[in-house]
């Protein structure tokens, strides 16, 4: 089976961590290798949380730069600082609504345009999805179900060797359950992106 590489990045709090252990449990639900590694930047603080998934045969759970076959953003300035994991055929699926770091919420420096982002992330990826996550995750009923709007996207791609419904079995299974029906309306909202 051939290895992809998927990066997720996004801001403390948003839910990378709960998405990665969905997808891990997916993989494994569908007797796919797979490896993952986490970093949290300081994520009590609204830091950046990157997780890298390697799913096949490979030999390290870490992601190089120019490596990552997918990129997904829960946050899109989160994906503009990992776009190093990028290459040109790198596909990047990004939430388009903004959580400005402290520096910007202040006034001290400048969030950058949407339309900038974009440019940066083309310069650099393949193809880019970018769509408001956020505002479809209150649609499905919490703000927080970002991550599984993200997730229903990614699978919408058919890149990821793991099915749609694998990886909505897992969230019945693996998430509290008064956010089940919320998390599945969620990625299933991603999954139309």
């Amino acid at each position: 089976m051939k290895v992809i590489r998927l990066m997720i990045v996004a801001v403390g709090g948003q839910g990378n961590l709960l998405a990665t252990k969905v997808l891990g449990e997916a993989a494994l639900l569908a007797g796919i290798p797979f490896r993952m590694s986490e970093i949290h930047g300081m994520a009590q603080r609204g830091g950046v949380v990157e997780s890298a998934m390697i799913f096949g045969d490979a030999k390290s759970s870490l992601i190089s730069d120019g490596e990552a076959d997918i990129l997904a953003g829960f946050e899109p300035l989160e994906t503009l600082r990992a776009l190093g994991k990028c290459n040109k055929k790198t596909v990047v699926i990004t939430n388009s609504a903004p959580i400005p770091p402290f520096a910007a919420a202040v006034g001290w420096s400048a969030y950058p345009g949407p339309e900038d982002l974009q440019i940066q992330i083309l310069d650099m990826a393949g193809s880019l999805n970018s769509f408001d996550a956020t505002t479809l995750a209150i649609e499905a009923g919490n703000v927080m179900a970002v991550n599984m709007v993200i997730l229903g996207a990614l699978a919408g791609t058919d890149l990821l060797p793991v099915s749609a419904e694998n990886i909505r079995e897992t969230i019945r299974n693996k998430t509290r359950k008064n956010f089940i029906d919320v998390n599945l309306k969620a990625f299933d909202l991603g999954f139309k992106q």
